[in-house]
C-alpha cells in the first residue's frame, strides 16, 4: 500500500488566490510520486468545492488557468479531495452544490483519526 499524504486546507484563503497554488501543486507532485493523497477543504478552504466558485479564482492575476483547473489536474493526477460537514452549513451548499471533483464529505472525526490512527503523513495550509 503506498504511503498517504493527507493536506488540510483550513486557513487558505479563497479571496487570497496566491494562498491557493501550493497545496493543490503539492498535492499534485504526492500523487504524481504515487503517493495516495486527500486533501480536506475546512473553514474557509471549504468554499473551493462550491460549484463555481473555485472557476473564478486564479493563483496569479493574468494566469490563463483557473484554480479549479488546478483541482482539475489534481485530480486527474489521482488526489482526492474532501470537504468538511460543516462547511455546508456555514456556506450554504448542498451535497449537489460540490464540485464533481469532490469525492464526498468528511465529519471531524474522519480528519482526526486520519491524524491519531492512520498510517500518513499531514501538511497543513
Amino acid at each position: 500500500m503506498a504511503e498517504k499524504l493527507v493536506i488540510i486546507m483550513a486557513n487558505t484563503d479563497p479571496r487570497n488566490g496566491e494562498e491557493l497554488g501550493a497545496p493543490i501543486f503539492q498535492a499534485s507532485v504526492a500523487a504524481a510520486m504515487e503517493y495516495e493523497v486527500e486533501v480536506i477543504c475546512t473553514a474557509t478552504s471549504g468554499r473551493l468545492m462550491k460549484k463555481g466558485v473555485a472557476e473564478n479564482l486564479y493563483v496569479k492575476e493574468g494566469s490563463p488557468k483557473s484554480v479549479y483547473d488546478f483541482i482539475k489536474d489534481a485530480h486527474e493526477a489521482g488526489v482526492k479531495f474532501y470537504c468538511c460537514s460543516p462547511n455546508l452549513d456555514l456556506f450554504d451548499m448542498t451535497q449537489e452544490d460540490l464540485i464533481p471533483e469532490c469525492e464526498g464529505i468528511v465529519g471531524g472525526a474522519h480528519l482526526v483519526e486520519e491524524v491519531m490512527e492512520g498510517d500518513c503523513k499531514v501538511l497543513t495550509y
